[in-house]
């Protein structure tokens, strides 16, 4: 994690990218916004996403927002351990809720956990417009957004509405899940989003016994993938550790 916060505290030139982007795109008070993301899930993507928060409010002091746009999958409201809904304001805007000092918005807080969201695209699509422009988000450094899966809707959505400063992209060294890394990247790269780098997650698996490396889903294939597409893998992670 500490090879995320530089990419993080020195923004640079993604901060110059945010700096001259559409006005109408951008969030009040927010001065950078970072999508989470992955091609495929179930590789640790939201777990990606949490810890980047929480870590960058803890360790690097920063202002930091987290919204879970996974409408259909929402993984945020455990994660964070809050269970209840968010306040409105007179204004008719959300109250984002906090813990681990990151202030949170994701669609579990409206809906019980056993209901599924049965909505078609246009449906989530204004879902997603309300929890990330109708809250009261206050003044923050960065907000990090734990994407959906996939390259549908609800991403297209998400660079078409708001003004991202980057992208980074969560994967497993299988090619089954870089394949679909790659689809995500192309797509944030066709809507002109920065890819801020790749993070290997479940690299391999340590045994607590011997602390042997066992590397079950391969090994060096997000490293191999960075470098054909010109791109930096920016952390590793075996067994939940860098």
């Amino acid at each position: 994690m500490k090879n995320s916060f530089r990419i993080f505290t020195r923004l640079g030139g993604v901060r110059y990218y945010a700096a001259f982007g559409s006005k109408d795109l951008k969030i009040d008070g927010v001065k950078d916004v970072i999508a989470v993301a992955s091609g495929k899930g179930g590789v640790g993507k939201s777990t990606t996403a949490v810890n980047l928060a929480v870590a960058l409010a803890s360790k690097c002091q920063l202002k930091v927002g987290l919204l879970d746009a996974d409408v259909y999958g929402p993984s945020v409201p455990m994660m964070m351990k809050i269970d209840q809904k968010p306040e409105v304001t007179k204004d008719m805007k959300m109250v984002p809720i906090e813990n681990y000092g990151v202030k949170c918005m994701s669609m579990g807080f409206l809906v019980p956990s056993s209901s599924p969201v049965v909505w078609r695209g246009p449906m989530v699509m204004s879902a997603l417009r309300k929890m990330s422009r109708e809250v009261d988000w206050g003044n923050l450094d960065i907000l990090v957004i734990d994407m959906p899966p996939g390259t549908g809707d609800a991403q297209l959505t998400t660079t078409q509405t708001l003004q991202l400063s980057g992208a980074l992209i969560v994967s497993t060294p299988q090619d089954v899940a870089l394949i679909d890394a790659r689809k995500g990247i192309t797509m944030f790269s066709k809507v002109q989003v920065p890819i801020l780098g790749l993070v290997e997650n479940m690299s391999c698996f340590i045994c607590p016994h011997c602390s042997e490396p066992s590397f079950i889903f391969g090994k060096g294939g997000t490293h191999k993938t960075a470098a054909e597409m010109g791109l930096k893998v920016i952390d590793t992670y075996r067994n939940g550790y860098t």
